[in-house]
């Protein structure tokens, strides 16, 4: 498995807004989005490249607060058959920003992980959930390349519990009931609810470190918890999908497990609050 780093991650970045844009070229932007009820194709597009501009803004100024994305001139374009173009000039924007920054260069974002490198990332797999939404509202079926997706797994589980205008996210908490995700291509982690919050594992990857230096990857809600790395631990229920891309797409709610074992009221309760 190859190193994700803050140049990767900017490089897979700019190819998965590539593959957005190539995507929605010559659409209709009235194209419901069923999994971003209440959006169209237009407002997706928009939605995204407006955070790829947001995003190199705060990163190209080394921002220490939040810019109001609200409130910036995204440029958007009148016809919809300009979207995709727009889409790929945010890139290029996005690069140029990420590109020149140090990976430890200060930037606001709203976890501990304030740098250049937690943006990288972030880019990439927000690209990533929007071209799968894009996507599926045209009848494609989204496909993530295996790598990508694993980071993106464990991207979701760092980023969730940080993400506090969701209240519901602070009850993931339990007394050590164990959730376990799984790849019929192989990637397999393992959540456990603890009292303090929640903890996972990548299975069969004890030594692994996630890309913002934590290990693989106990969320920092409870970092002093680590899961069990036995390739066959038991878990109140276990969530099956065809591959490792497809699981990430479930983490982000966008598919249905392809099939689930054991404890589903339990998984259901996780899926509720596990929003983003």
């Amino acid at each position: 498995m190859t190193e994700w780093t803050h140049l990767r991650h900017t490089e897979a970045a700019a190819a998965e807004i590539g593959r957005m844009a190539e995507a929605v070229r010559g659409r209709d932007g009235t194209t419901p989005v069923p999994t971003c009820p209440g959006w169209d194709l237009r407002e997706l597009v928009e939605h995204t490249g407006a955070i790829h501009r947001w995003a190199a803004a705060m990163v190209r100024d080394a921002a220490v607060r939040r810019y109001d994305r609200a409130a910036m001139d995204h440029g958007f374009p009148e016809d919809f058959a300009g979207h995709a173009d727009w889409l790929e000039a945010g890139a290029v924007r996005l690069t140029e920003a990420l590109k020149s920054r140090d990976p430890e260069t200060e930037v606001w974002n709203w976890t501990p992980n304030r740098t250049a490198r937690f943006w990288s990332r972030r880019q990439l797999h927000e690209t990533v959930v929007h071209r799968a939404d894009a996507e599926i509202a045209l009848g494609i079926t989204p496909e993530v390349d295996e790598d990508v997706a694993a980071d993106g797994v464990a991207e979701f589980f760092d980023t969730l519990p940080h993400a506090r205008w969701r209240s519901q996210i602070a009850e993931l908490k339990g007394d050590g009931e164990t959730i376990s995700w799984r790849a019929e291509t192989g990637g397999a982690w393992l959540v456990r609810l603890m009292p303090q919050g929640f903890a996972y594992e990548r299975l069969g990857v004890p030594d692994a470190v996630t890309a913002d230096g934590t290990a693989d990857g106990t969320a920092d809600v409870s970092a002093d918890v680590t899961a069990d790395v036995t390739a066959n631990v038991s878990a109140n229920v276990t969530v099956r999908a065809e591959t490792t891309g497809d699981l990430m797409l479930t983490l982000w709610g966008r598919r249905e497990p392809g099939a689930v074992e054991g404890d589903t009221a339990l998984l259901d309760w996780w899926r509720e609050r596990a929003k983003i």
